[in-house]
């Protein structure tokens, strides 16, 4: 059997706090899910809605709910996947969370983005940056909205536009912010490869560069645009995909970015702190994530 996803992230605030954004509706509906209940006597922990990936409907099911740990049934792609989301004081002000996900198919599957399931990773990527920072007190990272082909967000990170430009172009400071290793050939035509240029058979063509103000990349399916403009104190970041099949919208992806743009606001605004302590996913290259 293939062995589950991992995630484990720190986030500075108490266990209790973290308990309470995880078993209390009203905070789900702010970090999780457009709709959300939780009743513990009913053995219900429900979340649905527009940013939940087949979500028309509460499908999860509770297994067990206590002071450190939730675990729930969540019926996917015609498998019933289980979900375990478990809490340790890292110290009096610090949380480890540990998530576990079933039923997540290999990496390949879930780049070519042909089952729902694939899309597990980053949909409980970006998810958890927004629990950690909505436990921290910090704005969150827009969602991912699975009924619209719109595929635009919109953020303000605390650095000049020169400074978040430089993070998206130069492979070292992208590295540190990604999370993964990257090779990227700064001048429009170049090549821009996740893993490196050996492990992406498919990279991004530099199609715009107008430094700090805006970055196009081009892959044969998916065009990705950053536009950045200057703020009082900041930098306004627009980000959109675009060009791809609209019968089959890249939601995967798209969860990627969201939890990019999270990893990019920390990078700038509370930097060197990093928030990822393992990362583990069935069939992700040796050699893609930084070390």
């Amino acid at each position: 059997m293939t062995p589950p996803t991992l995630l484990r992230a720190r986030a500075q605030a108490p266990l209790a706090t973290v308990h309470r954004a995880l078993t209390d509706a009203d905070a789900l509906r702010s970090w999780l899910a457009e709709h959300a209940d939780v009743d513990p006597v009913r053995q219900r922990y429900v979340f649905w809605g527009r940013y939940t990936p087949d979500g028309a409907d509460p499908r999860q099911r509770l297994v067990h709910l206590d002071d450190t740990t939730i675990r729930f049934i969540w019926p996917l792609g015609d498998e019933d996947t289980t979900t375990e989301i478990s809490l340790a004081e890292d110290g009096p002000d610090a949380t480890l969370i540990t998530l576990t996900q079933s039923h997540v198919p290999p990496w390949s599957v879930a780049l070519a983005e042909t089952h729902i399931r694939g899309m597990l990773p980053t949909f409980w990527a970006l998810s958890i940056a927004n629990l950690i920072d909505f436990v921290e007190g910090r704005d969150l990272t827009p969602k991912c909205d699975f009924t619209t082909l719109r595929m635009r967000g919109e953020v303000t990170i605390g650095a000049t536009p020169g400074e978040v430009y430089d993070s998206l172009i130069d492979p070292e400071k992208y590295r540190q912010w990604f999370g993964a290793n990257v090779d990227i050939e700064q001048r429009v035509g170049g090549r821009f490869a996740m893993g490196s240029f050996d492990l992406d058979d498919e990279p991004a063509i530099i199609a715009e560069l107008e430094p700090d103000r805006k970055v196009v990349l081009e892959w044969p399916s998916l065009v990705a645009t950053w536009e950045l403009e200057g703020t009082d104190g900041g930098t306004r970041l627009t980000f959109v995909n675009s060009g791809f099949d609209e019968k089959h919208p890249p939601y995967g992806g798209w969860l990627g970015w969201l939890g990019g743009v999270a990893a990019l606001r920390r990078y700038h605004e509370v930097r060197p702190d990093v928030i990822w302590v393992d990362i583990r996913l069935p069939g992700l290259p040796d050699g893609m994530l930084a070390d």
